[in-house]
């Protein structure tokens, strides 16, 4: 193993003496690839996809550089307020830019995307980032995508989510999610109708307390259309739904749970597992009522979404390395897996539920093959339909899937029809990879080309479970001759007349026989690894979303073993079809509650069921142990913390329901904490009553589970005795706001007071300090120390705000502060106000006046002043590792240490 930094792959090999700058410069500008491929042209233009008069567009549009395009992020009453900046503030700046003697297109709403959160904009990025009247655009765009009010994500990427159907309280699985812009779609409607459900239910509480809750006009106006009266009520109006977000690649499900983070939401989970094998979830037992022993159940998804890793070919438009890359043999690797993915979505959706198949690939092979293949292995149409969506998102322009198409050999030199055509070579080939024979309505399945609405290619096609499922064995590739037994070999060359006097002739009897057989793959490394192997920085991949581990091919080779049926024991109901993989994944445990626990896996049997369980194992096959022993040790595996829930009388608690009078109404038997002995050390994070079910039930099973929760409470350094330490959380405030009890909230109203609170860290409170504050001045002024909520409320007049926004403050011994990262504040400050102001740290000055005290240069008694806050840079300097804290095996202390740079505060303890 080489060292870091070594020749290796992604090391010094790929890096330059002159720094990333120069090894940056080093990767080809996109108007300097070239955008032929032969093979690649030749395969589409012989598909038929598009008529002689279409050809030129559509290669013309491949050619081209993608637009930009971009979507806001959030709730609608969150999103609305922010593209409504969009519109009446940057559209009419854009409109009057002229560029190389032109008028500018400004960024247009896509047409069939709900309420106009999604834009696009024709303007190139290089014009947009370098020229002059941009620069305020540009500016709003990077400061609302860092705080997460904005996705840059492509607009066919948009698609899949916006067909699932999802309504508030489903449970949904995204089983290949990474990088994670489909699952933020998925869990803003998870969340659909919330806000409004929640404050619905305040004011009916408001009243019944006796203490007034502010109207929400929206809210009242959302009940009365009866939009929310049909949603997820039986949780106080929180959600209960759940998205569970899964990827095979460890790095990349961190880079999923940083995306998703930004939403909030305590009704995710994100684990790490192969998803053509993805393991069954329990739920809590059911004790049966003529006896004492449980029931198992098993979790069903009402949606599953399989955005399955593919060649990306229709993405060549920002993956220019498409061009250089494309063969047909990465079509023909991938398809296998892509069928296995989508077999296993089908096997855990419920009765009716729906499943979203995607690719950003134009490859009938991984398209309309894989579809028509996996309704085959599942029984049909009488077991899996595939819904016509014609009718949904008008203004989407798509073509019908294809019927009939041609597929090219691995070796790019034959073109074949049918199954019948291949003759004795077939290599890759399968009969899945061919049109079906039985006719399929797969005109249903849904195309997007790029010459249709400057976008890039994309293929969705939307199935819908019937019945229970028992799939069949998978096809297995044409063998090329019969091969003789081992008896028919020795009688024929024994009668193999020979001469007796050489020794080889008995030898060249036998490859005259039966002839030594090439591996397919020797002549190098197979098409789908060398698709999805390991690049330099200079070498992106042609689908970043649709990437493979190398690992992936290990788990392939999972071997099935018998079924309950099979082995003498009746099956609870549902469960008559389960099915057992070997070798299992890692971290998988023995589980002796299950009839398999003692039955060895059979290494034929190939008997696929509904619901697969993650067998029992104490280790792995010895040709796998150390491969994967060396994966955990090198650190790509690392060790994730327990999900340890806290008993709702627990101390700690109490003093929080306490200290913020939460409501009654509040759950108290969802708080957890991240850490091995179950107590709330530095933080208390917070998720849903399923969430909660699904880790405890399954702790200690083998399921890989990588983040669920959000961060509610954090421990904080206080200056008084008897003050609250545990300060709310930005990331769980909108999640608990609802139900703090009046004494710790703070009302802002003018728009003046937010900007003081923005521009100004640590303005004293204190003295005459508290006048300076406008109306909230006597309020923070009287306050008891710690935490508190300041909700600025909606009302009219020029210094009167339009929407409601809650944020996290703490009233310290002698100051006020705003609990929110420099970022935020800028990026407030630029949509409320449209301004860039440096901000002012007053902590500074009192911290300097303070060394200056505790060196007796002054003397400060007289002012009442002591050690007072201070930021991060007022302290003494202590350099952070970034990379030790990203190694950190605790996410709780990684997360506290990134709180503590962000927001750029530090209480001192007195």
């Amino acid at each position: 193993m080489t060292k870091r930094g070594g020749a290796k792959r992604g090391g010094d090999k790929w890096r330059s003496r002159k720094g990333p700058r120069a090894a940056r410069s080093q990767r080809a500008d996109y108007e300097e690839v070239t955008k032929t491929n032969s093979n690649y042209e030749a395969y589409y233009n012989h598909l038929g996809i598009f008529s002689d008069e279409e050809k030129d567009d559509f290669w013309a549009a491949l050619r081209r550089e993608l637009p930009n395009s971009f979507r806001f992020t959030g709730s609608k009453g969150h999103a609305l307020p922010v593209q409504k900046i969009l519109k009446e503030r940057y559209i009419p700046e854009i409109e009057s830019i002229e560029y190389e003697g032109s008028k500018v297109e400004p960024p247009t709403p896509v047409p069939w995307f709900p309420y106009q959160l999604a834009w696009q904009m024709a303007t190139p990025k290089n014009v947009v980032r370098k020229f002059a009247p941009f620069k305020s655009f540009q500016q709003f765009l990077v400061s609302e995508t860092s705080v997460g009010n904005i996705s840059r994500q492509e607009i066919v990427s948009m698609i899949p989510p916006l067909l699932m159907g999802v309504k508030p309280g489903m449970v949904v699985l995204d089983l290949c999610a990474a990088p994670g812009s489909k699952s933020a779609q998925l869990i803003e409607m998870v969340h659909g109708g919330e806000e409004a459900r929640i404050r619905e239910m305040n004011r009916d509480h408001a009243s019944k307390e006796g203490y007034e809750a502010g109207a929400d006009e929206e809210a009242i106006k959302a009940k009365s259309e009866g939009e929310e009266q049909q949603g997820d009520w039986s949780d106080q109006g929180r959600s209960t739904g759940l998205l569970i977000c899964n990827d095979v690649d460890y790095k990349r499900a961190h880079m999923l749970i940083h995306q998703m983070k930004r939403l909030n939401s305590p009704n995710l989970i994100v684990t790490n597992h192969d998803a053509t094998m993805y393991p069954s979830i329990k739920l809590p037992s059911e004790a049966k009522l003529d006896s004492k022993q449980s029931q198992h159940k098993y979790l069903k998804f009402d949606r599953v979404l399989a955005d399955v890793p593919c060649t990306g070919d229709g993405t060549s438009r920002k993956n220019v390395n498409i061009w250089r890359d494309w063969i047909p043999g990465n079509a023909l690797g991938l398809h296998p897996i892509q069928v296995r993915i989508l077999v296993r979505a089908l096997q855990m959706t419920k009765l009716e539920g729906r499943v979203i198949y995607s690719t950003c690939s134009m490859n009938p092979i991984e398209n309309e093959a894989v579809v028509a293949s996996a309704i085959a292995r599942c029984g049909g149409l009488t077991k899996v339909a595939i819904v016509d969506c014609k009718d949904e998102l008008p203004g989407l322009v798509r073509r019908p899937g294809l019927s009939t198409w041609s597929v090219m050999g691995r070796a790019a030199v034959d073109i074949y029809k049918t199954w019948e055509e291949v003759q004795d070579d077939p290599g890759k080939l399968v009969e899945g990879m061919f049109p079906p024979k039985e006719p399929l309505p797969l005109d249903r399945c849904m195309r997007i080309y790029p010459h249709h609405q400057d976008t890039g290619g994309f293929f969705i096609t939307v199935l819908e479970k019937k019945s229970e499922i028992k799939a069949k064995p998978e096809a297995e590739p044409r063998q090329t001759k019969p091969k003789p037994s081992i008896f028919a070999v020795v009688d024929e060359i024994e009668a193999k007349p020979t001469n007796g006097t050489i020794p080889t002739d008995k030898i060249d009897a036998l490859d005259s026989i039966a002839p030594p057989q090439a591996s397919e793959d020797a002549e190098g490394v197979s098409a789908a690894a060398r698709q999805n192997k390991e690049v330099a920085p200079n070498e992106p991949l042609s689908a970043r979303k649709h990437e493979l581990d190398d690992q992936a091919d290990i788990y392939m080779s999972a071997k099935r073993v018998k079924v309950r049926d099979e082995i003498g024991e009746p099956a609870p109901r549902g469960a008559e079809d389960r099915q057992v993989h070997w070798p299992p994944p890692p971290g998988a445990q023995l589980d002796i509650s299950r009839p398999e626990a003692t039955n060895l896996p059979e290494p034929n049997e190939d008997l696929p069921a509904d619901d697969c369980v993650i067998p029992p194992s104490s280790g792995f096959p010895k040709h796998l142990s150390s491969d994967y022993k060396g994966k955990r040790n090198s650190g790509q595996q690392p060790f994730e913390e327990p999900f340890k829930y806290l008993p709702k009388d627990h101390p700690e608690l109490l003093g929080i329901y306490s200290f913020y009078n939460l409501s009654s109404n509040f759950p108290r038997d969802r708080f957890m904490v991240r850490n091995a002995t179950g107590e709330p050390v530095k933080a208390i994070y917070y998720t849903s009553s399923l969430a909660r079910d699904i880790l405890t039930t399954n702790e200690g099973t083998g399921l890989k589970f990588v983040h669920c929760g959000v961060k509610m409470f954090v421990k904080q350094d206080v200056q008084k005795e008897n003050t609250c330490r545990w300060r709310i959380q930005t990331d769980g405030l909108p999640v608990v706001e609802p139900w703090v009890g009046e004494q710790r909230v703070v009302k802002l109203w003018k728009k003046s007071t937010l900007k003081k609170l923005l521009v100004e860290m640590f303005p004293k409170v204190d003295g005459e300090g508290w006048k300076d504050l406008g109306e909230i001045g006597e309020r923070v002024r009287d306050i008891e120390y710690g935490c508190c909520v300041l909700k600025v409320e909606e009302g009219e007049g020029e210094d009167a705000f339009s929407e409601r926004i809650v944020l996290p403050l703490w009233r310290s011994l002698h100051s006020l502060n705003l609990m929110l990262p420099k970022e935020d504040r800028k990026a407030m400050l630029l949509r409320l106000f449209n301004e860039i102001i440096p901000l002012q740290d007053h902590s500074k000055d009192r911290f300097a006046k303070n060394k200056q005290v505790a060196n007796g240069i002054v003397n400060n008694d007289a002012e009442g002043e002591g050690v007072e806050d201070a930021t991060v840079e007022d302290v003494p300097e202590k350099k952070l590792d970034l990379q030790a804290i990203m190694d950190a095996t605790s996410d709780e202390e990684a997360d506290v240490e990134q709180n503590t740079v962000e927001a750029g505060l530090k209480i001192e303890e007195v």
